[in-house]
């Protein structure tokens, strides 16, 4: 009965210090070990599956006549897609992907706790510009770089701090003198 109690508790604690993001990234990591595991067995839906041709022009590139296993993900139009193979003929690249609900759904799951934290609402439109503006007005930006007999030197606008910089130059024998 100890047991049980210590393994909740630090399931409890373990909560509490990662809170629902853990579990999210989790949840996340979970489902594309599972995917993989499909693909890498070959036995996903192929209803779900999308054929994407892209053009490609690789000079030495060689041809492919089966496909051979990949692994990515990327978004388009608010969907997720997860690569599963592809293969190079002529030149075309064909990628054969499947949507990832069960991702989508965990990340948009993820943007609306994050969003929970915010205090103003979803409709209210970013201060942000209105920052950048204030950040514009009260501090300036203008960097000189003039040369001078001892170097080059950075002048500050209001040219209450001057850096300089000495000349350097180098000097190499060339060949290397015989021992």
């Amino acid at each position: 009965m100890k047991r049980v109690f210590a393994l909740f508790m630090m399931l409890l604690f373990l909560l509490n210090v990662l809170g629902y993001y853990g579990v999210l990234e989790g949840l996340q990591l979970k489902n594309k070990q599972n995917l993989q595991a499909l693909f890498d067995s070959d036995e996903y839906e192929r209803q779900h599956e999308v054929t994407i041709k892209v053009p490609l022009t690789v000079p030495y590139a060689t041809d492919s006549k089966e496909y051979t296993r990949v692994d990515g993900e990327f978004e388009h139009q608010g969907e997720i897609y997860r690569m599963v193979k592809q293969k190079l003929q002529s030149d075309t690249l064909y990628i054969v992907c499947v949507k990832d609900e069960t991702s989508r759904d965990i990340k948009q799951a993820l943007a609306e706790y994050v969003k929970s934290f915010t205090d103003k609402p979803a409709s209210e439109k970013s201060q942000s510009k209105t920052l950048q503006n204030l950040i514009k007005d009260y501090i300036a930006t203008s960097t000189v770089l003039q040369p001078s007999q001892s170097g080059w030197s950075y002048a500050v606008p209001q040219g209450e701090l001057v850096v300089s910089y000495p000349s350097w130059t180098s000097q190499s024998t060339s060949p290397p003198p015989k021992a």
